[in-house]
């Protein structure tokens, strides 16, 4: 039949005799295998089964250790000895935190029993440990008892499996108390001058210390301190530390490769082993199978088979379908058969559409939409097609619009061009119907006619009508779906003559003759159940009895029932069947399998196939059963049948079966295990080749080059019995189905094409064939393959199986970070605890290591019954995948490892030394580069009418405008409701001034230089307050008053700038008054210790004998106190020169003149809010319009709409009031137009801020605001910080304004490496190439600034474009800290510090950011190159991880965009781990979903492992008035456990 060229192909005979000859020769071969029953199982395996060593069976058996009675020792064996010699290096896993509620969810009765779908592919959900039945009489009694029952035998204990549970939490917990009281050694505490808790100051001396910390307060929690000052609890920091201890033992050896990402950072590339085994055999010869022998009686197609047997045989039965008590419900016999496909022929031809326009004609595909308990209506519709001659395609029943998958068959049908759908009356009946009675379109599915095929809808043909039955040709007999591995559908269509050749294959290969009866268990739509029960049970005229899958749920013994009453020769079934089978199996006493003459196993490829059939053949060869009946088999939808060990009657001659090494099958190489017996694959042989087809094995991938012969490929075929084509895709087709294997020499090994199987193998002595996976399931880790099925098989192996459900397990691999990582899906049983859970997945974990040296990347564990299913129950695979990577699984359990998976990491990076002092070059430049400096313009060289100028201090200029322009407005307070609430003019300011000094002086007693606390709400109050200290010679310190809602959290910092400022007396408002005396205020702090308070609501109503002049103008004017991202309290000293130069820069800089108008929307309590707030419009007489942010949570349109009423042209605002219009507007931007709202006349919106700016809120606000005039160019950014309150300030000039001189160029933006920044390296890169970052300049440098940018290490000055700490230089600069303990190191550093080299004269301050200048192409107003300063971000922020500095804010948006339930993110670091806390907006059930994608975007976009995960509520992570995260208050607070989390993972 097949033409062969003679290379490369030998007979099995040959084969065989080659064997013999080689072994007898002493040549041995590369692999041996054991033929018979393996060495290494127990005595009672090896003898035969005699009736007194069997009853020694069950009793050794019923003494409750369950393990060899599911499955045999093969796999159960190796796992136990895996985890005995893991138990010896104790490891212990931290357990994750869960909320209550949580847990709670996941209890018994919040589920439904797990799978009540339709069936179960692979291994079944009545799985082995879960439910039986008794007796179909008794229906379904309760499952749980019964089940308990099955497996302890009624009355034995279980020892042996509660004795395996012990180990890793108890261990956990003792590490936990010795932990609790050990000190952990911490190196990322800041400098901390003062820790306070609840009750009472303490003061540790620090020697570095000029600033003080304040302390977060979650709740009233206590805080436990450390020795030094930072908190911890019990609880998470023992947890952290067993985590380090963990992570420190020794991973696998250290890879030395690198391939280059870029130039920047090397990730290891996975360098072969040099000890890796490596194919040493001679090529492979191809196996060619027994002639197909052709039987005279054999029919010319199937079609003529029907109608032979239903005419001469009309009575014999083809089909009886059960009920759900196992009762015969119906007998098809060959008679009906053959009427009712006839009928259904001629309906299908000719009553569909109209006599001159059929909607079906031969050839076309309809689809078959039948239930699995009804396959007699299948078969008359399947041979009414083939009688038709249209195409069969079969499905499952949609039983809801969304089924996994579902999408994907409609695709299919659509692709097909099917336009009816045959369906039964009862099917019909059930699927879903819209209100108006129609069957809805499912999802991607073709608009379909649906067709019933009962006789009692149909037309009878006509007499003369008849179907054309014709020899078997090429035309297609019918399609089959098949589900790829990412979910795809394909058509697979096979050919009538290659239907009729696998049929006849078949029959000779399992010996079937006429009559026969054979039990089928199996999916009769598809596959083996197909082939075997629906088409070559017809060829034989056999009588079929067919099991559905509902009757397999109730009664899992009724197929070993029905084989025994009807004393069947053949049954079909798959593992899992017979895994339930032996769970239930004890309440029968007449079991006879003696009539079985085959057994075939479908499902006999995968590797737990062994375990069940050498378990079933263990208990039932005492009822008949004989050992050479198991009959394994290899199919696929492509290849049809592969290759099905033939039933012998020679019972001498036992299976073959290969005990592999799992190390070699990883490199593809087949070596029998020889040194130790954990790690091994116990495979059973599938019997041979099919009779006339060829079969060879080629290499996975690349060219189909012929694997030599211990070596793995995938087999290819060459027969006519084979599928031809993916329907409609042609070049799928040829990669699968036209395949010429190549010899080494480079020719093909014949004409003919084969085709590939899909199936991993290789052909082993005497022609056997071995599967050992499937392509499907391949996942390569770092070089190495592995299969899915041999995970799945290890984790059954696990004992005990209580926790999770035996068939509800999915392995599947995600692609991080260039390489393939392993993850374990797996239903958990609702009444297993969070410890055994937890311990079973640490088990897993161990045991996968052990035996297949690969580290699991993810395991999670989801609620039973939540994991979608396929049509027959088993997993969807691919849809799993899908909800994992989008973050839809709820998880009710995580572990995830990437610790020890991820060994493809950069080296961590060693510091090179820096220039050194000889390496400057005259003039300026470093190292060949310009010197990266840059300055403002000089205030000394420019005219300007400055009237302020000829006064020194401010409270001068007061006086002065209130005597030349007394009623002018200098500031408007405005309301929620944008109305005017409050305002000044220059004499009323005045005025008050003059009272509040007559105050402090006669009732406060106050000296000149005595400090004084300004404790008001933005307002105007505070202004007057501040200018009645300057003219009474007071320091004022602004401080936020308390939130009324939240003082026990407030108060204390308010307390905190009170005292550590030393403030002599406290002023405020009537209202704070009363808060600050109140109870709750008590419960917070100490009230008896506030110094004086006085309440300016009520002044008196006398002048000041004078005002007070100060002698020098550099003498102290004010403090401002800051609390820094780093939870830092500093305050900084500004003199009155400073605060008159400062205010005088930033006149310059905004153009400000008392005819203008700004409005300012910032908090007034520090930098340069309370500058802009308080200062600048007594210094420029410009008239300030106030908006307190506060108001903007209750109206978030005031400030744009104050800004559109006043028509200002200079606003000023903070990130956080951006955010709060960008989120609170967005959708609001129609009805906001329609009042009127013109942000036209805005020609500088300025964000204040002391961080890198943030591009994408400046620019989404942009983006938003566009339509209501805003010009894209208004919005620009600032930069302050604690040394120099303003560095830079960009206002833009817009318009005709642009001549007038002072105008800067636009801000620009650049694209920068990310990955070279963590080097401390610029590298600029085009937008949008990987790894990216966008940074925006951060505004015009202040006149009278000058900036420089050098090495924070050496104190060198850094060349152009090299990113280094900002200098700065400047009159306004602040004159220090204000120290208690006036410690001077950090002063004179951060204040007095000169570089080491270069111009070693000048005075810098550092200002701690760290950043780089670049000279742009862009011109000033005077003609000179602009130079831009780009912010990266803080030094204290910044975290050190493996040698290299990364930014926080880079991280927490790629974590951010990880998820959209994510709404906040804030990172840190703990003992070198890498703490992520987010906040997530949606059900608790979601967080856990967030664990594996946030390690997976922070591995892929930074080369960082996550250490802890924590879910928190929104609004968890502490934000300052800025707008800034408070990083290491959430830090103190997770570490002190009062964050209340959602759900904390610790990764492995």
């Amino acid at each position: 039949m097949l033409r062969t060229a003679n290379i490369g192909v030998c007979d099995i005979r040959e084969a065989a005799a080659r064997e013999r000859a080689a072994s007898t020769a002493g040549n041995r071969p590369l692999f041996y295998f054991r033929f018979g029953v393996d060495q290494a199982l127990p005595q009672e395996r090896r003898t035969p089964v005699t009736p007194s060593s069997s009853s020694r069976y069950h009793r050794r058996r019923s003494s409750g250790s369950r393990d060899e009675r599911y499955r045999s020792d093969v796999h159960t064996e190796a796992v136990q000895a895996a985890l005995a010699k893991h138990k010896e290096r104790k490891m212990a896993v931290p357990m994750p935190s869960k909320r209550r509620s949580l847990v709670v969810q996941t209890s018994m009765d919040a589920y439904t029993p797990p799978d009540t779908s339709s069936g179960s592919e692979d291994e079944g959900s009545v799985q082995g440990d879960s439910q039986g039945t008794p007796t179909s009489s008794q229906g379904s009694i309760n499952m749980e008892h019964w089940i308990s029952q099955a497996i302890h035998g009624s009355t034995t204990s279980t020892t042996s499996s509660s004795s395996t549970q012990s180990g890793g939490s108890g261990a956990a917990h003792r590490l936990a108390d010795v932990m609790a009281q050990t000190h952990i050694e911490n190196h990322s505490a800041p400098p901390d001058v003062t820790t306070y808790t609840s009750e009472h100051s303490i003061q540790v001396e620090r020697p570095q210390g000029s600033t003080a910390r304040v302390a977060p307060k979650y709740g009233n929690a206590e805080l436990m301190e450390t020795g030094d000052g930072v908190p911890v609890s019990s609880r998470v920091s023992a947890k952290i530390q067993q985590l380090v201890n963990t992570l420190k033992r020794p991973k696998r050896p250290p890879l030395r490769e690198f391939f280059v990402d870029d130039f920047e950072e090397l990730l290891e590339v996975q360098q072969p082993d040099p000890n890796q085994p490596k194919p040493e055999g001679a090529q492979m010869l191809a196996m060619r199978g027994e002639q197909l022998g052709v039987v005279t009686n054999w029919p010319p197609s199937l079609e003529a088979a029907l109608q032979r047997w239903g005419t001469i045989s009309p009575k014999a039965p083809c089909l009886t379908t059960m009920d759900t008590n196992g009762k015969p419900l119906y007998i098809l016999t060959y008679g009906k058969l053959w009427t009712r496909s006839m009928k259904v022929a001629y309906n299908i031809l000719h009553k569909l559409g109209t006599k001159q326009e059929p909607m079906v004609r031969p050839g076309d595909r309809v689809t078959l939409v039948f239930p699995n308990n009804d396959p007699a209506a299948f078969m008359v519709a399947f041979y009414g097609c083939l009688l038709a001659e249209v195409v069969p395609v079969p499905i499952e029943v949609p039983l809801t619009r969304k089924d996994a998958g579902s999408q994907q068959i409609g695709f299919l049908l659509g692709s097909c061009g099917v336009t009816v759908a045959l369906t039964s009356d009862a099917c019909h009946k059930g699927l879903p119907k819209s209100p108006t009675g129609e069957i809805p379109q499912f999802k991607g599915w073709p608009k379909l006619l649906w067709f019933v095929t009962e006789s009692k809808h149909l037309s009878k043909p006509p007499r003369d009508w008849f179907p054309h039955i014709k020899d078997a040709n090429n035309d297609t007999a019918y399609i089959e779906y098949k589900t790829c591995k990412d979910g795809s559908v394909l058509g697979v269509t096979v050919t009538r003559i290659a239907l009729l050749t696998h049929c006849q294959a078949l029959t000779q290969a399992c010996g079937y003759t006429e009559a026969e009866t054979i039990v089928n268990v199996l999916d009769f739509k598809k596959d083996v159940g197909l082939w075997h029960g629906i088409l070559t049970s017809v060829m034989n005229m056999m009588h079929v009895i067919s099991i559905p899958y509902s009757l397999m749920k109730v009664n899992p013994l009724s197929w070993i029932q029905k084989v025994c009453q009807y004393k069947a020769k053949v049954a079909c079934v798959k593992s899992r069947d017979m895994h339930w089978a032996l769970v239930a199996h004890r309440d029968q006493r007449d079991i006879n399998l003696s009539s079985l003459r085959m057994l075939i196993v479908a499902d006999g490829a995968n590797p737990w196939s062994i375990s069940s059939c050498d378990a079933f053949l263990n208990v039932f060869q005492s009822k008949g059963l004989r050992q050479e009946v198991i009959c394994p088999c290899a199919s696929s939808p492509e290849a049809l049948t592969v290759a099905i060990r033939r039933p012998t009657d020679d019972s001498n001659q036992p299976p073959g079966r290969g005990v592999l090494s799992m190390h070699g099958l990883t490199y593809g190489v087949i070596r029998v295990d020889s040194e130790e017996k954990l790690s091994v694959l116990t495979v059973q042989d599938v019997g041979l080749v099919m009779p006339g087809a060829i079969m060879c094995s080629v290499k996975p991938d690349g060219i189909p080059q012929l694997c030599k012969t211990d070596e793995i490929g995938e087999l290819c075929v060459c027969a006519i019995a084979t599928g031809t084509s993916y329907y409609g895709l042609s070049g799928m087709t040829k990669n699968t189905f036209e395949v010429f294997p190549m010899t080494s020499s480079g020719g093909p090994i014949t004409e003919y094409p084969f085709i590939r199987t899909g199936l991993l193998g290789f052909i082993g002595p005497g022609g056997l064939v071995f599967v050992i996976g499937k392509m499907d399931g391949l996942m390569v880790v770092s070089g190495r393959r592995h299969n899915a099925d041999d995970i799945v098989a290890t984790a059954l192996a696990v004992e005990p199986m209580k926790f999770v459900y035996r068939g509800r397990i999915a392995v599947f691999s995600v692609s991080v970070l260039h390489d393939e990582r392993i993850v374990i899906v797996a239903e958990q049983r609702p009444d297993s605890t969070e410890e055994d859970s937890f311990q079973w997945m640490s088990r897993v974990l161990q045991a996968i290591d052990s035996i297949h040296q690969v580290g699991v990347y993810c395991l999670a564990l989801v609620p039973a019954n939540t994991l979608p299913k396929t049509p027959l129950g088993g997993i969807h695979l691919s849809e799993t995948k899908q909800l994992f990577l989008e973050g839809s699984l709820h998880p009710c359990n995580v572990l995830m490892c990437p610790h020890t998976c991820v060994t493809n990491l950069p080296k961590p990076r060693q510091k090179q030394p820096e220039i050194g002092p000889a390496s400057v070059m005259v003039g300026n430049l470093v190292s060949g580069k310009r010197i990266a400096q840059a300055s403002g313009r000089d205030l000394g060289q420019i005219e300007d009418n400055d009237q302020a100028r000829k006064f020194l201090f401010l409270s001068e200029v007061l006086q002065w405008r209130a005597q030349t322009t007394p009623d002018h407005v200098l500031y408007t307070l405005l309301n929620c409701r944008g109305t005017i609430a409050n305002s000044l003019t220059c004499v009323q300011l005045h005025k008050r001034a003059e009272k509040i000094a007559v105050m402090l002086m006669e009732r406060g007693h106050l000296q000149d230089g005595d400090h004084v606390a300004l404790v008001y709400p933005p307002g105007i109050d505070l202004i007057a307050a501040f200018y009645g200290c300057l003219y009474a010679g007071c320091v004022p310190i602004t401080v936020r008053p308390p939130h009324p809602q939240n003082i026990a959290t407030t108060l204390p910092t308010v307390k905190m700038i009170v005292e550590v400022s030393r403030s002599a007396c406290l002023m405020t408002t009537q209202l704070i008054c009363k808060l600050l005396r109140s109870r709750e205020a008590a419960a917070a702090v100490d009230v008896r210790t506030w110094p004086p308070v006085l309440d300016t609501d009520d002044l008196p109503k006398k002048r000041p004998a004078q005002i007070y002049k100060p002698s020098n103008p550099e003498t102290l004017a004010y403090l401002d106190f800051s609390v820094s991202t780093t939870g830092m309290l500093a305050g900084v000293k500004m003199s009155h020169a400073a605060t008159s130069a400062f205010c005088r820069s930033i006149k310059l800089q905004c153009e400000l003149y008392p005819s203008r108008e700004v409005a300012i929307c910032l908090d007034p309590y520090c930098g340069l809010g309370f500058v802009l707030w308080c200062l600048c419009s007594v210094y420029s007489g410009h008239q300030s319009i106030l908006i307190p942010p506060s108001e903007l949570e209750t109206n978030p349109a005031l400030w744009l709409l104050a800004v559109s009423q006043y028509k200002v042209r200079d606003t000023f605002c903070s990130y956080s009031v951006m955010e709060l219009c960008t989120k609170g507007l967005g959708s609001q931007t129609e009805s906001l137009k329609a009042r009127g709202l013109d942000l036209s006349r805005v020609r500088t919106c300025v964000v204040v801020a002391e961080e890198r700016p943030r591009i994408a809120l400046t620019q989404s606000f942009s983006k938003l605001f566009k339509d209501l005039g805003l010009h894209p160019r208004a919005v620009s950014t600032s930069l302050g910080c604690r040394v120099n309150l303003a560095i830079c300030l960009q206002p833009h000039r817009l318009g005709k304004l642009a001549e007038q001189g002072t105008s800067g160029p636009d801000p620009t933006t650049v694209y920068v490496d990310m990955r070279a920044l963590r080097h401390d390296r610029v590298r600029l890169v085009e937008r949008g190439s990987p790894h990216s970052l966008p940074l925006m300049e951060s505004g015009k440098i202040l006149p009278g600034v000058r900036i420089i940018i050098a090495n924070p290490e050496t104190k060198g000055p850094l060349g152009d474009s090299h990113l280094g700490e900002i200098w700065v230089h400047s009159t306004h600069n602040a004159s220090g800290y204000f120290t208690i303990y006036g410690d001077e190191s950090l002063q004179s550093d951060h204040f007095n510090s000169r570089l080491s080299f270069g111009d070693t004269q000048t005075i810098w301050a550092r200002t701690g950011y760290l950043g780089f200048l670049r000279r742009t192409e862009l011109t000033d107003a005077n003609g000179e190159r602009h130079d831009a300063l780009y912010v990266v971000g803080a030094l204290d922020e910044a975290m050190e991880l493996r040698g290299m500095r990364y930014h926080p804010i880079d991280i927490e948006t790629s974590v951010i965009r990880a998820h959209k339930s994510i709404t906040e993110c804030a990172v840190f670091t703990w003992t070198n781990l890498l703490v992520v806390v987010v906040e997530l907006d949606g059900s608790e059930q979601e967080a856990l979903d967030l664990v594996p994608l946030v390690t997976n975007v922070v591995l892929e976009e930074h080369y960082l492992i996550v250490g802890v995960v924590v879910v928190v509520d929104i609004g968890v992570i502490p934000i300052n008035s800025r707008g800034e995260k408070q990083r290491m208050h959430l830090r103190d607070g997770f570490l002190a456990d009062q964050l209340d989390p959602i759900y904390v993972a610790y990764n492995m």
